[in-house]
C-alpha cells in the first residue's frame, strides 16, 4: 500500500517592529492556489484591523530568498515593500527587481470603504502576477474584515484583468518594468 505524506497547513506568523506591522513568515509550505492565499489574505486583514497596527495604506512583497532563516520551518517572507501614498509612495517599477512572486497591499480602517456601513473595516488585496503571453494568468484575492475579527467580504479570482481594480492596478504597477 502507498501511504501518501499528511499534508500540511500552511502557517503564517506575523511580524511586528516598534508597534508596526512589518510583515509575515511563511511557514511549513507555500500556498499553493488562490483559496490558500486567501486564506492568507483574511488574517493579514485582521493584523490590519487591530488599532494602531496600520498607521497608512501599505504594500508587502512576497519573496522566497532570505539571507538568514528566522524560523527553521520558514519557506518564505512577506516583508514592508513601501506606503501607496505620501512623500515615501513606491513608485512604478518600484518592485520590478527582483519581482516577488506576489504583492500584497493592506489598509486600515481609516482608509477603507467598509463594503457593510455597519463596520470599521480594514481590507486588502494580494495580487499573484502571471505571464499570460505563456498562458498563466493573473490571479488575486480581496478580503475585509473588521476590528472584532469578521469578516465582512471576500473575493478570490483567476484571469484577473489588474486594471479591472483600484488595488490590483497599483500593485501591477509597482511590479511593472
Amino acid at each position: 500500500m502507498n501511504e501518501e505524506s499528511p499534508r500540511h497547513d500552511v502557517e503564517i506568523a506575523p511580524l511586528e517592529s516598534g508597534g508596526t506591522l512589518c510583515g509575515f513568515l511563511l511557514l511549513g509550505r507555500w500556498p499553493t492556489n488562490t483559496v490558500e492565499w486567501a486564506k492568507f489574505l483574511v488574517l493579514a486583514v485582521r493584523m490590519a484591523a487591530v488599532p494602531g497596527l496600520l498607521p497608512a495604506s501599505t504594500v508587502y512583497a512576497v519573496h522566497d530568498d532570505m539571507t538568514e532563516k528566522p524560523h527553521p520551518q520558514a519557506v518564505g517572507i512577506i516583508t514592508v515593500a513601501g506606503h501607496v501614498v505620501g512623500k515615501d509612495a513606491l513608485r512604478p517599477g518600484s518592485l520590478a527587481e527582483p519581482r516577488p512572486h506576489g504583492v500584497v497591499v493592506l489598509h486600515p480602517p481609516s482608509h477603507t470603504i467598509p463594503s457593510d456601513p455597519e463596520f470599521a473595516t480594514a481590507s486588502g488585496c494580494v495580487f499573484l502576477p502571471g505571464l499570460p503571453h505563456l498562458g498563466l494568468d493573473h490571479r488575486a484575492a480581496w478580503a475585509q474584515a473588521a476590528v472584532d475579527g469578521t469578516v465582512t467580504q471576500l473575493v478570490s479570482r483567476g484571469r484577473v484583468d489588474p486594471l479591472g481594480d483600484v488595488d490590483t492596478a497599483a500593485l501591477s504597477a509597482f511590479l511593472a518594468a
